[in-house]
């Protein structure tokens, strides 16, 4: 499980990313250079990392589910995924 801390400034990140979005395109299509590097560091989306919804871990990342594969493997056996099941062969 990642710190409180690292979790909180995540998500802190995404609302920026969201609050600016739409300044920052404008700002872009402008091409207005020094406009875009007074909005906050944290507004742009390159900041982001990908992290697990539940624990927070940012490595091992499935994208099509928004979790680690430890916590995917968990729900998956467990038959909490909807469409997923162990394979074998």
């Amino acid at each position: 499980m990642a710190k409180k801390s690292i979790i909180a400034r995540q998500t802190k990140r995404v609302r920026l990313v969201a609050k600016f979005a739409a300044k920052r395109k404008a700002l872009k299509e402008a091409g207005d250079y020094l406009g875009l590097a007074l909005l906050p560091k944290n507004s742009s989306p390159v900041r982001l990392r990908n992290r697990c919804m539940l624990t927070g871990r940012p490595r091992g990342y499935i994208r099509r589910f928004g979790l680690c594969r430890v916590k995917f493997r968990d729900l998956a056996l467990a038959g909490k995924i909807p469409g997923v099941r162990k394979t074998s062969w």
